[in-house]
């Protein structure tokens, strides 16, 4: 509460570099800075054993906001009528991807409880409105599209865990159950009164591959050796799709970056997928008897009545049906040389498709590509054996997707159980995994998964779960952000918004510091978040004299949630001459305790902390508790694994 009457601000003498400092390093600030620099004494910047980037490439302020796209509402709608486009028309595409993150798009919507697009606020959820809570409610939106997809809900919460969620809690995992739970209620719900019988909650998933008759398409122990095979070619298969995609990838963004090429792309693979289709429908000429066959929508071209055109029915049904066909037509149903041209085809055409800039998912083209070279598999494997009954071809057509979709995004646990879900069938469990296994395996000895690859490709700082195998060497000192800018316990705001203005701060957390006297070292006493000096900023939490000694205005915990996500920039905020001299006191405002770890602490440990601690910024200190610089996730992001050792990666600028 502020007092009636004129006040003056208390204005507080700069804060004396430690001993030992030759003075802060430059940094270009639009006033002389009083606020201290902190930086490693005895050693600069530059005598790190990693070069940082160049000064044209100065990382930006972490906690600002990015430039601004569609609001989530818009990213919504665009996502899901892109799909169904995309779908649609026939382009080599799945639609659990847009589900997957429609879903994370509505749980962070949700977890705001208003809507910027609408700018409607409904004053619910605003315990949620932190970047904690946001992050749990994305993980649990993107198991629910899971769910919603294949119907499968411990499906979806694995696959959170092992490819969705960056830190991982037990509290975390029951709030994803029940996210994935709800998800498949509803679509349950909604599915019975589409097909006219309301209440009866025991519709499958929105894709689902059909149920294996478990009495006979059994396995025997002969047939793990043929199945380790298929994950040894699901996993080449799976690095050539990666390898291939990752020079597509770099030319789209060398050549392909204006929004017009980018359309003009698009509608070039659209072309060239339905020509290349026809031709192929054409030139097969593969009919096949409609007795026996699970096609819903046959389809005569070129074939005599009573017949279909195999290769039309696996080009034209939507993926997940032709799918479905190759699981459980019964043998004869399609001939080989139907499936090697399919699956060529479909293979550089998905694999074209993936990247473009339309709403796609990678999964159900992936399925049907091993779908159908697996079932090509157990063809040739009845003819070698003289049909023996157990070289089924829809046994090895399931083999064939699951060892095809895990050497393209590399992932065991999930895939496992989605699939079993999705198939209503536990029986194949076992060779699954070991598909799946051997699969990931031989992928990772020649390129990383997909979904990794196009995280690096993006330049997002993205911290896998152990640090590199050869980090150990480096420490803390050698990884760190340096110089820090630090503050003190009370600062000028003309300090605090000179500070915020500079765009030369790489970091969004400020360490804040103190000395008992002028004759003594800062050292540390907290950290405080470049979003909350904004907040109080803008509420002008600034300190006053007054008759009755020292006062301050009150600010409340629902002001810093109201302002979240999107902070306003400090150019918006406007603060007077003489505010500029007037003090803030942010003793009430720093996290009091943050977490520190000396430099000599090695990369490996540092990494730990923040993976198992989801951090954002970890102080790092000397022996007499001084800060020396400050770690973030972009500056562990930027080392992994390459193949001449260790290397530093470009992020990205957003």
């Amino acid at each position: 509460m502020l007092s009636s009457g004129p006040s003056v601000c208390v204005t507080w003498a700069s804060c004396r570099p430690a001993p030992g400092d030759t003075g802060p390093p430059s940094i270009s600030a639009p006033s002389p800075a009083p606020y201290r620099v902190c930086s490693p004494q005895g050693r600069s910047a530059a005598g790190r054993r990693w070069q940082r980037d160049p000064p044209d490439q100065v990382l930006p302020q972490w906690g600002e906001d990015p430039p601004r796209g569609p609001a989530q509402g818009e990213t919504l709608v665009i996502k899901v009528s892109g799909v169904i486009l995309s779908v649609v028309g026939g382009l080599a595409v799945g639609k659990e991807g847009p589900m997957i993150h429609s879903g994370s798009v509505i749980a962070a919507g949700i977890s705001q409880g208003r809507s910027t697009s609408l700018k409607r606020d409904f004053k619910i959820f605003e315990y949620f409105r932190r970047d904690t809570e946001k992050r749990d409610f994305v993980s649990a939106g993107a198991a629910a599209g899971v769910s919603a997809a294949f119907g499968a809900p411990v499906g979806g919460v694995l696959f959170s865990l092992e490819e969705g969620a960056s830190f991982w809690n037990q509290f975390l995992t029951w709030r994803i159950f029940f996210a994935s739970m709800i998800s498949t209620f509803t679509l349950n719900f909604v599915l019975s009164i589409y097909h006219g019988n309301v209440w009866d909650l025991s519709s499958p998933g929105l894709i689902n591959f059909g149920r294996f008759d478990t009495e006979t398409m059994v396995y025997t122990i002969h047939e793990i050796p043929i199945f380790i095979a298929m994950g040894v070619l699901g996993g080449v298969l799976g690095a050539v799709f990666n390898a291939l995609n990752y020079w597509l990838t770099m030319f789209r963004i060398r050549y392909i970056h204006r929004p017009c090429l980018q359309v003009i792309e698009a509608m070039l693979v659209a072309a060239v997928t339905a020509t290349v289709a026809f031709v192929l429908i054409y030139s097969s000429r593969d009919c096949q008897p409609l007795q026996g066959s699970s096609v819903s929508y046959p389809l005569q071209l070129f074939c005599a009545d009573g017949e279909y055109n195999s290769m039309a029915a696996a080009f034209f049904n939507t993926p997940e049906k032709s799918v479905v066909s190759l699981f459980h037509d019964p043998p004869g149903s399609y001939n080989p040389m139907t499936l090697g041209l399919f699956t060529l085809v479909y293979f550089f055409l998905a694999c074209w498709t993936y990247g473009l800039t339309v709403s796609a998912g990678v999964f159900i083209p992936s399925l049907l590509i091993g779908a159908a070279w697996g079932r090509l598999f157990g063809i040739s494997l009845s003819y070698i054996t003289g049909a023996a009954i157990w070289a089924d071809p829809g046994k090895y057509a399931l083999m064939g997707a699951a060892a095809q979709l895990g050497g393209i995004v590399r992932m065991t646990l999930s895939l496992t159980v989605i699939m079993m879900e999705a198939t209503s069938n536990v029986t194949y469990g076992f060779p699954i995994m070991l598909v799946l296994m051997t699969a990931k395996i031989v992928g990772d000895v020649f390129i990383e998964g997909l979904y990794d690859m196009h995280i690096q490709l993006q330049s997002v700082p993205f911290l896998h779960w152990e640090a590199p195998v050869t980090s150990h060497s480096l420490t803390a000192r050698e990884v760190m952000s340096t110089p820090v800018t630090c503050l003190r316990r009370r600062e000028k705001v003309g300090v605090i918004v000179d500070v915020l203005s500079n765009t030369t701060s790489n970091h969004n957390g400020f360490p804040v510091v103190e000395a008992a006297d002028d004759t003594q070292p800062a050292r540390l006493q907290g950290l405080i978040l470049r979003s909350q000096l904004i907040v109080l900023l803008k509420h002008k939490v600034f300190v006053e004299r007054s008759n009755v000694g020292l006062v301050r205005r009150r600010l409340r915990l629902k002001d810093f949630r109201d302002a979240y996500p999107r902070f306003p920039p400090i150019q918006s905020i406007h603060v007077s001459q003489d505010e500029r001299e007037c003090t803030m006191d942010l003793s009430e405002f720093m996290n009091p305790s943050p977490y520190t770890v000396p430099q000599e602490a090695s990369l490996p440990r540092v990494f730990k902390l923040f993976r198992a601690l989801g951090l954002r910024h970890l102080v790092v200190v000397d022996n007499r508790n001084q800060v020396v610089g400050l770690v973030t996730r972009k500056d562990l992001a930027r080392y992994r694994l390459g193949k001449g050792g260790l290397e530093e990666l470009s992020l990205a600028q957003t």
